[in-house]
């Protein structure tokens, strides 16, 4: 075991180990039903729904699934936006003793066929407007039954009336299904199913309860077999993080979509196993949020940088009530410091930098949220039960305090493997740590820190440049609402550093103030030689931005320039 210099940092309501009760995911949701069984479980665009309801619709669900055959271990695939029927949908299948599959809504005909036979999916839960392009893909497919739903099957009158003209004027169709063959309709399996238990063989160690396939970013996307073990530990150990929240009283603010792992843990499991409510919104709509925290006052409220991004910088935020919100956890990309700063001093909450991956459940370092400073620009320390270390690139040996290295990680929230891939899964791991691909250093603490992952580093003049350095002095810039930095080929340097930027509203900056900007604050070598500016920048369905979309986009660009030549 490395040394371990964080645990001396712990606040005595964090706990260095934990105790996990061997249940599978699914019975929280037993449990919940049982302990608060008329407290609401989600509040869905006006409608509010029981944790009894729930539980006996998720049961229905899971009856609905055995009856089309559904068995231990069998692949089913969810496609919905954050919604009452994802939630239904993925306990249900927990309940049948399946195995999760969860699928992006916006994924092409291609990324989806992709998916499912990679997985081998049987049956897929998704939205009525999807149905064409699954219809499409399902012959190369294991596909045998689908289930539609739609966004109105779970609104108040009138809206569940007037819905239905907002989806054909959004997408200019509409689409109807009938509940015969392979096609069900998921008001039809509420009506016909029952609510009995089903008893399914369970082994907490070894039984996977979700297939979460990466985002593809670095080539073809791989499943991840997360365990009912996996999700159940990092759910306690961010319980034990969030100590001053209490069970039952909490209202958690969903934005993050449930078919990410970051929002499926922290949103769905989280809120289940307390007892919480879970605020749900199909999608991130700048106002629409704000008026949905004004209203029901969320006191939690996991996200990503481009949430509160997008939430400080609406013209009329300083008009809704936002001091509910008393702690924030960001995931999935580095937070700015400076957006760190303003949130929270909008909402009093507490805003700090976490970090993670989809091949550990996924969180495993965090800032304290109380008690004690956060660290700015620091990522946290490791999560109880979690080890970390920085594994020399060269050696694979631990590296000392403040010297660069790979970050490696062990705990129970560390990943089965890959489905099907034990060529990836191997190389992965080394002598029992798994290498997360992002380089990092811990200082002397025990508190970490991310430099950028390997794939993404510049090396341009021979001079190793890492993205996130830059980015964070851009942020710094009064007129810098979002930014991304990447190696574009150079035919002299190798590479060269070009900086994509989308500014404030009514905000202006010419590319000789950024540079003059950044030369105050980077060694020349680091400061952009190129700047785009954008008026949106590609992301991922959390907000991820997409640099490799960037990247090759440059490629293309030099590779016409040569056609033409």
């Amino acid at each position: 075991m490395t040394e371990r210099p964080w645990l001396k940092l712990y606040p005595e309501n964090i706990p260095h180990t934990l105790q996990y009760e061997e249940m599978p995911v699914q019975e929280y949701l037993t449990r919940s039903a049982k302990t608060f069984p008329d407290k609401t479980a989600i509040h869905f665009m006006g409608k509010d729904i029981s944790y009894k309801e729930l539980y006996e619709s998720s049961l229905k669900f899971a009856n609905y699934l055995k009856s089309l055959g559904v068995q231990k271990g069998d692949r089913v695939a969810i496609m919905l936006p954050n919604s009452p029927q994802s939630v239904i949908g993925y306990y249900g299948i927990l309940y049948a003793g399946g195995i999760v599959v969860q699928t992006n809504p916006l994924y092409t005909e291609r990324e989806l066929q992709y998916q499912m036979k990679d997985s081998g999916a049987k049956i897929i839960l998704a939205m009525d407007i999807l149905y064409p392009r699954i219809m499409k893909v399902q012959q190369e497919t294991d596909l045998e039954n689908v289930i539609i739903t739609g966004i109105k099957d779970y609104l108040p009158f009138p809206k569940n009336l007037i819905y239905p003209f907002i989806q054909k004027k959004q997408y200019g169709f509409s689409v109807k299904v009938e509940h015969r063959g392979m096609s069900h309709l998921f008001t039809e399996v509420m009506k016909v199913a029952t609510p009995e238990r089903i008893e399914v063989p369970f082994n907490f160690e070894e039984d996977l309860a979700l297939l979460q396939y990466t985002g593809g970013t670095t080539g073809f996307p791989k499943g991840v077999m997360l365990t009912h073990k996996n999700l159940i530990s990092n759910a306690s150990m961010c319980e034990k993080w969030l100590y001053k929240i209490e069970k039952g009283e909490e209202t958690v603010m969903g934005i993050l979509p449930l078919f990410h792992v970051y929002g499926m843990t922290t949103v769905l499991i989280l809120s289940v196993m307390q007892g919480n409510k879970m605020v749900l919104l199909p999608k991130f709509d700048v106002e629409t949020a704000l008026k949905t925290i004004d209203k029901q006052k969320p006191t939690i409220f996991p996200g990503a940088p481009t949430l509160y991004i997008g939430l400080l910088n609406h013209p009329d935020v300083s008009k809704y009530d936002l001091s509910s919100i008393k702690a924030c956890v960001s995931g999935s990309a580095p937070l700015p410091v400076d957006v760190q700063d303003r949130f929270e001093r909008v909402t009093g909450g507490k805003l700090v930098e976490g970090y993670g991956l989809t091949e550990t459940s996924p969180i495993t370092h965090a800032n304290f949220l109380w008690d004690i400073d956060r660290v700015k620009g620091s990522i946290g320390v490791p999560w109880p039960d979690t080890e970390a270390a920085i594994l020399s690139m060269e050696t694979g040996e631990p590296v000392p305090a403040g010297e660069k290295g790979e970050i490696a990680i062990k705990g129970p929230q560390v990943m089965k493997g890959y489905w099907k891939r034990p060529e990836d899964t191997e190389m992965s791991f080394r002598d029992g740590w798994f290498l997360t691909g992002d380089i990092g250093y811990m200082d002397e603490n025990g508190y970490f820190y991310i430099a950028d992952r390997k794939k993404d580093m510049i090396i341009a003049g021979g001079f190793n440049i890492y993205p996130r350095e830059v980015e964070e002095v851009l942020y710094e810039h009064d007129a810098v609402m979002e930014c991304v930095v990447a190696g574009v080929p150079d035919p002299y340097r190798g590479e060269t550093v070009k900086a994509y930027i989308v500014l404030k509203e009514g905000a202006t900056v010419t590319e000789e103030e950024l540079n003059k900007f950044c030369r105050q604050h980077l060694a020349s070598f680091k400061v952009p030689r190129l700047y785009e500016f954008r008026t949106e920048l590609p992301k991922t369905a959390i907000g991820k931005i997409l640099r490799r979309t960037l990247i090759e986009e440059e490629k293309n660009k030099l590779k016409e320039e040569k056609v033409i030549s």
